[in-house]
């Protein structure tokens, strides 16, 4: 009798799977697809090893084209060098499922900026899907033949003074030029003629949390007027370990936290909040010609909030 009714619900399973991947299928077929995923790096425990176990198993369904990486795939201390006993625990043996040997396209966290910097960078010499060229950097991804995304990935712990100034726990922060990244991000979204345009750093410049506050403020202060200036889509982070999505009064940009990937923190609604959950997670970002879409996923693989903008 136990075998039977260990093979029913064998079936129910498998039939969940299934129901849960046709539609998803349907609901990201000829799209643009790739994963959002950030602040995950403790050693497969917690919901770390079941995310990344569901962000396999959906993958099959939402076909990503590549894994963006918000920052802090290694807490707490960074990591020592590329042959750091951590690249195995915290990235390597956790996201191990056959549909995630897919390009994983990095920036830096503050838990990374407690490390070896450069050793981050170097890793992709190592491994073959790690993939970043630059502490800042950006990619043009064709979405059909008269669509296009871009992506610019930016190194936020350097543009915020509590890093700058903190230099014995964050060697590396002070060492980088601030203006120059600044000039840069400007310099980028000014030729963009793209569809779509997404900027992606670790930290937010609008968050509830309890955070040191000078971090957004400094991010408000440095970032926040690019981003409208060049009519930025989604400014997409992590950090605060929780999905919030805020739209602010004179910005037409949507700001987007992404949840952790490991453990999550308690949100509350702020001035702008669209929707805010407290679950772990982990996102798709979804382009077609006629929108840009973002999904918030939890553990469960459920579908908790869909941001959305149309061409």
């Amino acid at each position: 009798m136990k075998k039977h009714l260990m093979f029913a619900l064998l079936l129910v399973t498998v039939w969940s799977v299934s129901a849960q991947g046709q539609d998803l299928k349907k609901e990201f077929d000829d799209r643009f697809n790739f994963y959002v995923s950030n602040d995950q790096g403790r050693n497969g425990y917690y919901d770390q090893k079941p995310i990344a176990d569901k962000m396999g198993e959906l993958a099959e369904f939402v076909d990503p084209e590549f894994v963006a990486l918000a920052g802090d795939v290694h807490h707490f201390m960074g990591v020592a060098s590329v042959h750091d006993p951590l690249w195995l625990t915290n990235y390597e043996y956790v996201y191990s499922h056959p549909e995630l040997m897919i390009d994983w396209f990095a920036v830096l966290g503050n838990h990374e900026y407690r490390g070896n910097t450069q050793a981050v960078l170097d890793y992709g010499k190592v491994s073959r899907r790690w993939v970043m060229p630059a502490r800042y950097y950006t990619r043009v991804h064709e979405v059909d033949d008269s669509t296009t995304l871009r992506l610019v990935w930016i190194d936020t712990a350097p543009l915020i003074d509590k890093y700058r100034t903190n230099t014995a726990e964050y060697p590396d922060a002070c060492k980088q030029d601030r203006d120059r990244q600044l000039v840069w991000i400007d310099s980028v979204l000014t030729v963009d003629t793209s569809t779509w345009t997404v900027v992606m750093g670790h930290h937010p410049v609008y968050a509830e949390t309890n955070k040191t506050l000078s971090e957004r403020t400094d991010m408000q202060k440095w970032l926040d007027p690019l981003l409208i200036k060049h009519d930025v889509d989604f400014y997409l982070c992590g950090h605060i370990h929780n999905h919030q999505h805020i739209r602010r009064p004179g910005s037409d940009v949507d700001y987007i936290v992404n949840s952790s990937a490991s453990l999550s923190r308690i949100v509350a609604p702020i001035e702008g909040t669209v929707f805010c959950d407290s679950s772990t997670g982990f996102s798709v970002c979804s382009a077609s010609g006629q929108d840009l879409r973002l999904y918030m996923f939890n553990k469960e693989g459920k579908i908790l909030h869909v941001v959305e903008r149309k061409r």
